[in-house]
């Protein structure tokens, strides 16, 4: 055979053979369960420094006075090293730059009674690092990006600042939703001193964009409050921002891209739990700690997972305040239940550390509170390292105080200007997959029919039909819980409620006769997140004013677009656990 048709021959033969072995790969193994635990799991626990968020200072001073400020602050796309071991993950942040932004964002620490202006830029690409559902009611912009819009919560401010989810836009305002109105949002920081936190609130996308990064911790100070307390400060007042994540061999963040119903919803699932529990933005990190107090502002910015944490070696939290208030008075617990969005201030003394390594556990089951028992993964948190007082070590001066503030507790409901129930739904397939979740059997879209009037205080019983526990979430108003009270004949109650979507009619009050549970002594206080266990009614007071002073909203609650109220967890937020709310004069 010539040379050169035997050379043919032989690039012809290869040229096949390659062929044949590309048609031959076996496609790429679909994203399961194990996988994931399995990237989870390859991570080495406690390798981490535990990482603290830069602070801005939301105030200015001017010859010596307190004065307001402006702020810019970006959500931005770049990559996050979680891990020692991981690859970077690409995110979408807040900072004040792209260089200095953080998963979470930076701490703002605000000033009570001091207002404090932030234009909100979006620097987002064309299209969304992470799947999302169209199917749900969601924001579509014509032109492409990603819709983001900021929520304070926790905060009381006027609603054209308060997120709304039809106020969203994209990048260089491109787009807008129909609510959006303006670029800078103003916070009057006129509410008690606490822990808020801002995040992203784009209709239908807030699952999504959270679990992409955008979140970031608020705190309100007001030094004549705060400061007679003589609780940890400085460099041991921490903030503990915990989320679990679940990655890819890449590194990248994981999201489901098929839904548990997908002819009716062909990405959306009604929970997302992670294989990973970051806190600040790490995987199992450590903290090294001397033997004195420290003050840990714990939030819980998962998607859906709750968190029941406690120490390793038995030590307890000292609770001094939840979400943006502080206690009466200090509760001293073993283990603190964290819904998702929910907020616990806490002392731990690790001067009375019985051992030189502790563990922060979980056991909260999930779904809470009758799913799965974390297992090794998701049943560790972080672990802190005891170390000994140098003899440059300053001296603990802090405290836990005997007392706080005096406006935490409602004793009793009294007075309501209104009395509402407010009842939790959920839909499912003839196979029993949810499809979506409703408040009083109504969309997000649908006539508004909770219409408080501002400046008064009103009764809600809350009335959980699904097996889910629910944070609900309110903006603006703050409440609490008085009452929970277990439903009996609930097969034939929720009979009746599918059918008439009418509590009284349906004899609610001869169905909330079983046990009642009683409100946990360290929740007793203004809340913005207040859980609802399932097949219960719980009693809720809602406060629409400042709650500290009894006075009225020193702006106008009653402009438009309005706010609402809805569960936090994500995925049900977004399919789609809300409801307006129009305050009236």
């Amino acid at each position: 055979m010539p040379h050169r048709v035997a050379a043919a021959l032989v690039v012809l033969l290869v040229a096949v053979a390659g062929v044949v072995a590309v048609s031959a790969q076996v496609p790429p193994a679909p994203v399961t369960a194990a996988l994931l635990q399995q990237v989870a799991g390859s991570l080495q626990m406690y390798v981490d420094p535990l990482p603290q968020m830069a602070k801005i200072r939301g105030y200015g001073f001017q010859q010596g006075r307190v004065v307001p400020v402006n702020l810019t602050i970006g959500m931005f796309h770049k990559k996050w090293k979680f891990h020692r071991d991981l690859p970077e993950t690409p995110v979408f942040v807040y900072g004040q730059c792209a260089d200095s932004a953080t998963f979470p964002g930076p701490t703002i620490v605000a000033r009570h009674d001091v207002p404090l202006s932030v234009t909100w830029e979006n620097h987002l690409p064309d299209r969304h690092i992470l799947p999302w559902d169209p199917t749900v009611p969601t924001a579509i912009p014509k032109n492409g990006g990603v819709p983001t819009v900021v929520h304070l919560h926790g905060s009381a401010h006027p609603p054209q600042a308060d997120g709304s989810a039809f106020a969203w836009f994209t990048a260089g305002f491109r787009d807008t939703g129909a609510a959006w109105t303006q670029a800078t949002y103003r916070y009057p920081n006129v509410q008690p001193p606490g822990n808020l936190w801002y995040h992203d609130h784009a209709l239908g996308l807030t699952r999504a964009n959270l679990l992409a990064g955008l979140l970031g911790a608020y705190v309100i100070e007001k030094p004549e409050v705060d400061v007679p307390m003589d609780l940890p400060c400085d460099d041991d007042d921490l903030h503990l921002v915990v989320a679990d994540r679940s990655f890819n061999v890449d590194g990248s963040l994981y999201m489901n891209s098929t839904g548990v119903a997908p002819s009716v919803h062909p990405q959306w699932q009604p929970e997302y739990f992670g294989e990973a529990v970051t806190v600040n933005g790490k995987a199992w990190p450590f903290l090294a700690v001397h033997r004195r107090r420290y003050r840990f502002r714990i939030l819980n910015a998962s998607n859906a997972r709750y968190f029941n944490v406690s120490l390793s070696n038995g030590m307890p939290f000292h609770v001094v305040g939840s979400d943006a208030s502080y206690l009466a008075a200090p509760v001293t617990v073993r283990s603190l239940l964290i819904s998702p969005a929910e907020i616990f201030d806490v002392v731990v003394d690790f001067s009375a550390s019985p051992t030189a390594e502790v563990e922060m556990l979980n056991s909260a089951p999930y779904p809470f509170p009758t799913g799965t028992a974390p297992g090794p993964l998701t049943g560790k948190v972080m672990k802190f390292v005891v170390t000994p007082n140098g003899p440059r070590d300053p001296p603990d001066n802090s405290t836990v105080p005997d007392r706080e503030v005096p406006y935490a507790n409602v004793a009793s409901p009294g007075p309501a200007s209104e009395t509402r129930h407010i009842v939790m739904y959920e839909y499912v397939t003839p196979s029993g997959q949810s499809t979506h979740l409703y408040i009083n059997g109504l969309r997000l879209e649908d006539p508004v029919t909770e219409t408080p009037r501002s400046g008064t205080t009103e009764l809600w019983h809350v009335i959980n039909l699904t097996g889910d526990n629910h944070p609900l979430h309110i903006h603006l108003g703050m409440f609490q819980a008085v009452k929970m009270q277990q439903l009996v004949d609930l097969q034939a109650f929720t009979g009746c409620m599918t059918q008439l979507n009418d509590a009284v009619r349906c004899g609610v009050e001869e169905h909330a006769v079983g046990p009642v549970v009683p409100v946990p002594d360290h929740e007793r206080t203004w809340k913005n997140v207040v859980k609802v266990p399932p097949g219960f009614v719980t009693t809720v007071v809602v406060a629409f004013k400042l709650v500290d002073t009894n006075q009225p909203y020193p702006f106008d609650a009653t402009a438009e677009p309005g706010y609402v109220y809805h569960c936090h967890i994500l995925d049900h937020e977004d399919n789609a656990m809300i409801r307006p709310l129009k305050l009236l004069p």
